[in-house]
């Protein structure tokens, strides 16, 4: 088996390092990662200049891009042979409800999907997100699942992980994506030349981690895996559209 490794932390961070070596141990692996770190990236492309690819001294790739180039490049003109399936992460942080549609590890995924590959992105829900191995044994697994029983179509699932030693996990659940508040408003501050600046605010709470959402999934223990699809079209809203125009 071989697998594409990305994330947006960066080739350097510590969740995609505890990925290479657990899923190592059962695949041939090829990491192309960001970098620098591309949190919030989310599935931009970099059009206006070339992108250049380099190697680490542990094997790692890196790419002077955003999590969509890493994957995109590999695909489609660096690697010999597609990959049997795209795995991103582990992120430092959670990517439930309203984040995937910004984070750079869910897009570096959706970039193999597109592209024909099945993909896993996953992340370590926790403020200090410590517990990178468990995660990475999560992904071991789902990946073996998968070798064992293929999805008959590309598949794209999106997998927040308590940070908790493996033991103390409860189990895994199907979610649904959950939905956060409104974000907090930007921090107003000043720079050395007394320039007005602003910080993007924190992400809101969960507004809505009801039962068979990720938010809950998680917040009692449980791995949260929910499948994902691109299309974004609002059927329910296409004949209403219509008599409005």
């Amino acid at each position: 088996m071989r697998i594409l490794l990305s994330n947006d932390d960066g080739y350097f961070a510590p969740g995609i390092a505890a990925l290479a070596a657990e899923l190592s141990q059962i695949a041939d692996i090829t990491v192309v990662a960001p970098e620098r770190d591309r949190s919030g990236a989310s599935n931009s492309l970099t059009l206006d200049r070339p992108l250049q690819l380099r190697r680490a001294p542990n094997g790692f790739y890196y790419v002077n891009g955003t999590p969509t180039d890493c994957v995109h490049l590999a695909v489609t003109g660096m690697l010999d042979h597609l990959p049997d399936i795209v795995v991103s992460g582990v992120n430092h942080g959670a990517n439930m409800g309203d984040d995937t549609i910004y984070s750079g590890t869910v897009a570096a995924a959706t970039e193999g999907f597109l592209l024909g590959v099945p993909a896993i992105a996953v992340s370590l829900v926790g403020k200090q997100a410590s517990h990178f191995a468990t995660a990475a044994r999560i992904a071991r697994q789902l990946v073996e699942r998968f070798a064992a029983e293929p999805f008959g179509a590309p598949t794209l699932l999106n997998v927040n992980v308590p940070d908790l030693p493996f033991e103390q996990l409860e189990g895994t659940r199907v979610t649904r994506l959950g939905r956060r508040h409104r974000a907090e408003p930007v921090i107003r501050a000043s720079n050395p030349r007394g320039e007005t600046i602003y910080w993007v605010g924190a992400a809101g709470e969960a507004a809505d981690a009801g039962e068979g959402t990720d938010f809950n999934a998680v917040a009692h223990g449980f791995v949260s895996v929910t499948p994902l699809q691109i299309d974004l079209t609002h059927t329910a809203q296409i004949a209403g559209v219509a008599n409005w125009l």
